[in-house]
């Protein structure tokens, strides 16, 4: 029998294997645990592979390997009686081993399978020259395979040079008859265009003389229908003008009544807004009355000029709104980023509109709010507020080119008055007659 973990000086248990067991030193370990396993009782078993005990053999060593052999490194008890039923299976080869001579006929990998189970004196180097042997074993085995695996792509690589020079010389063969049958076909193709071209000829021989009588029978109908053409489209031409011109004076007459239909309300409201305003009696001027002198008691232009507005007073905007016919055009964002720019512009827009829409309903006089479409993401969905006409510009147009457009399409006369502090809008809507005011008056009129 084989000493136990703490044996003499001549016990291999003191010795250590510096390096991880070979692959196949392994297997054969991990089966001779598995083969000894079944000859143990579970009380005899480690703890840890108790599991296993009614497992088959071959099952065994698949799913408890690597816990096998760590109990066989770890547990000396355990690693004794695997011995023991080995000694048991393999008498001669652990008699071999004990007497340090292992059969020189036996498999290496057996051989140092056993003394890492038996741990006999010096069955490291037992282990180690079988994992050397091993390695040797494969790597002839590798060159082996190698040498073979060359001399087949060798055979393979003779073989597919002989197919390709077979199927070369065969394409050549191929390529000359096709030559030989194109040049044939190019002989017979030469021949039948020269007969085409012979009979397009004559048929256009023939087309010419029948294009020739069919050109004389239809001379004079064509020349007939081409006069009654003409005839015809200048008789349109003529009709279309003639309505062009009938829809052009209306549409004129229509615009410039319009224009002189306002002008004329316009006149006649500021003719009654003045009469009352002055309550003129219904006497009528006297021509002394119309020469200038200054009466007793009568303001003079010293007075007048004492009670004028400031230009800054919101109270001269009430005033211009109080005008008959009054047209109030607003900058919106202009008015909009001088009261409140810390706003967003929707919530600028409905402030403003909101402001506007009460001074509509006080005034009564006509609101139009204009906004710069350039500033906008994407179209607004509003509802413009009551009294309050809202317009954005289109593409490529500026809020202050559309205000310009607005005064430009009033009739002469008609009170209309621009809220923005854009210096540039102000004097061009003063040439056009308008009255400028700035966006701070609004302001402070509004609130």
């Amino acid at each position: 029998m084989v000493e136990t973990a703490g044996g003499g000086p001549g016990d291999g248990t003191a010795e250590v294997l510096d390096r991880p067991l070979p692959d196949g030193v392994r297997r054969r370990v991990v089966q001779i645990v598995s083969d000894g396993f079944g000859g143990l009782t579970v009380a005899e078993l480690p703890a840890q592979l108790r599991q296993y005990a009614r497992f088959a053999p071959n099952r065994r060593a698949k799913f408890a390997g690597n816990a096998m052999a760590a109990a066989l490194e770890t547990d000396p008890l355990f690693r004794q009686r695997i011995g023991e039923k080995f000694r048991e299976a393999q008498p001669e080869l652990a008699g071999a081993l004990d007497s340090g001579s292992p059969p020189p006929a036996a498999d290496p990998l057996d051989v140092a399978a056993a003394a890492y189970v038996l741990r006999p004196a010096g069955w490291v180097k037992l282990v180690t020259a079988a994992g050397e042997e091993a390695q040797r074993a494969d790597a002839e085995r590798a060159d082996e395979e190698s040498r073979a695996e060359l001399e087949r792509l060798r055979a393979e690589l003779t073989q597919a040079r002989d197919q390709t020079r077979a199927e070369t010389e065969r394409l050549r063969v191929e390529l000359e008859s096709a030559k030989r049958e194109a040049e044939s076909l190019h002989r017979k193709l030469r021949a039948a265009l020269s007969d085409v071209k012979r009979g397009e000829a004559a048929l256009r021989k023939a087309r010419g003389e029948i294009d020739g009588v069919r050109a004389e029978a239809q001379a004079q109908v064509s020349a007939a229908e081409s006069e009654s053409r003409r005839l015809r489209a200048r008789l349109g031409e003529a009709e279309a003008t003639l309505e062009a011109t009938r829809r052009a004076t209306r549409e004129g007459r229509s615009v410039e009544d319009m224009r002189v239909r306002l002008l004329l309300d316009t006149l006649l409201d500021a003719t009654q807004g003045l009469r009352r305003e002055l309550a003129l009696p219904p006497v009528s001027v006297r021509p002394a009355e119309t020469v200038d002198a200054v009466e007793p008691g009568r303001m003079t232009p010293k007075d007048i000029a004492a009670r004028a507005l400031s230009e800054n007073d919101p109270a001269i905007l009430d005033q211009l709104l109080a005008l008959p016919q009054a047209h109030l055009v607003v900058d919106g964002y202009n008015v909009t980023k001088t009261g409140y720019p810390q706003m967003p512009l929707e919530k600028q827009r409905l402030r403003l509109l909101g402001q506007l829409s009460a001074l509509a309903a006080q005034t009564g006089a006509e609101v139009t709010c204009v906004f710069d479409g350039a500033e906008l993401a994407a179209p607004v969905l509003l509802a413009p507020p009551r009294g309050v006409r809202v317009l954005f510009s289109k593409p490529g147009v500026t809020a202050d080119e559309l205000i310009r457009q607005l005064v430009r399409a009033e009739p002469p006369g008609r009170p209309v008055i621009v809220a923005s502090t854009d210096r540039e809008v102000a004097d061009g809507v003063a040439r056009a007659g308008a009255r400028p005011v700035a966006s701070a008056v609004l302001l402070k009129r509004l609130s």
